[in-house]
């Protein structure tokens, strides 16, 4: 198990993350709107604070991914998803939600909203090489893309 630190205040009712049984494999992350709520109207986004912050180990990342229950029954995902809080960061996280729906859809306090998994990172080493060289790294597929390889 890696350990990720966390800060948060317990006294201003912001959530703490937890799983929801031993396989899964993200956590809950709740919104913090202890003034009231936030409404999403249709085709819309909003940047929705969850009043944590947490220290990362160094060569993993956190991706915001999007609740599948929101997303079947309300049309509500992550923007960009999935998100990624980097190792490097320090500040608060916020989750950019996004309504697909036809309806207005309203964020509570404590709603979860996003999960959170951990992910290790894999480095790239950018080599420059000649395009003969590259050439002789072709595929049977090769440049083929956007549906090239069948349905």
């Amino acid at each position: 198990m890696l350990g990720v630190y966390i800060v948060y205040d317990a006294e201003k009712d912001v959530k703490l993350p937890l799983s929801a049984d031993d396989g899964a494999s993200g956590v809950d992350l709740h919104a913090y709107l202890p003034d009231g709520v936030i409404i999403l109207l249709p085709n819309t986004s909003k940047l929705i604070p969850t009043g944590l912050r947490v220290a990362i180990p160094e060569g993993y990342e956190l991706q915001i991914r999007p609740r599948s229950g929101l997303a079947l029954n309300h049309n509500i995902t992550v923007l960009n998803s999935p998100g990624t809080i980097d190792s490097s960061y320090r500040g608060e996280i916020k989750v950019i939600l996004m309504n697909h729906g036809q309806g207005t859809f309203q964020i509570s306090n404590n709603m979860r909203i996003a999960q959170a998994v951990c992910a290790p990172v894999c480095k790239i080493l950018w080599q420059n090489i000649s395009l003969n060289e590259f050439d002789e790294l072709k595929t049977d597929r090769g440049s083929g893309g956007f549906g090239s390889s069948g349905l």
